[in-house]
């Protein structure tokens, strides 16, 4: 299955797309131009099982100052030592899940996401070796798992959902699976990889 994976996702990558964000659904919204953004990479795994392929993601600690027991890629910000956002990433997986050196294909990059809190992250798509183990650092990683590639690149399992936040209702991407509530930028992201996936399909 790993060539047939390899080559969808090289599809996906390589088809044009817009920027996404966390105001996506919120049409009412204007974005001051000028703001300042702070530049962040998270890691976007696809392991290949052999019948199918799965995401890995993580499941936040709930002790975390931000976005606590929150479902999401390994990442984080750009540090000034990283010589790009790539590396930026593998080093966040490196030091969230144990991922080291060699055990990363990595794929290439979506658009940047722009989040609610000031960042603009990218997305970067890299197959995982099938070996792979992973060791959650235990200040910031409650748990990981994965979820069947099949469902987050399924467009019909998306739900569009709102809550408050700042004093406003903000509309927003959801993609249940089993007792895990994937939402918010990282589910915009995976539906910005459904779409082109879905793309490829027609």
């Amino acid at each position: 299955m790993t060539s047939d994976l390899r080559f969808r996702l090289d599809r996906a990558l390589a088809m044009h797309g817009r920027p996404s964000s966390d105001f996506d659904l919120n049409k009412g919204v204007v974005l001051p131009e000028g703001r300042p953004l702070r530049a962040a990479g998270v890691l976007v795994p696809v392991i290949d099982r052999g019948r199918d392929a799965h995401v890995l993601l993580t499941k936040r600690s709930s002790a975390l100052k931000h976005h606590p027991g929150q479902i999401a890629f390994p990442g984080g910000k750009v540090d000034p030592d990283d010589r790009d956002v790539v590396a930026t990433a593998l080093r966040e997986a490196r030091e969230e899940i144990g991922l080291i050196e060699g055990q990363a294909e990595v794929l290439g990059a979506l658009p940047s996401h722009e989040t609610v809190t000031g960042f603009t992250v990218t997305p970067v798509l890299a197959l995982i070796d099938p070996g792979f183990r992973a060791m959650p650092e235990a200040g910031e990683v409650e748990e990981v798992f994965e979820v069947p590639l099949d469902h987050v690149m399924d467009i019909a399992q998306y739900r569009i959902q709102s809550r408050r936040w700042r004093g406003q209702v903000r509309s927003y991407f959801a993609v249940p699976w089993g007792p895990y509530y994937i939402w918010g930028a990282t589910a915009r992201m995976l539906r910005a990889l459904a779409d082109r996936m879905a793309d490829d399909a027609d």
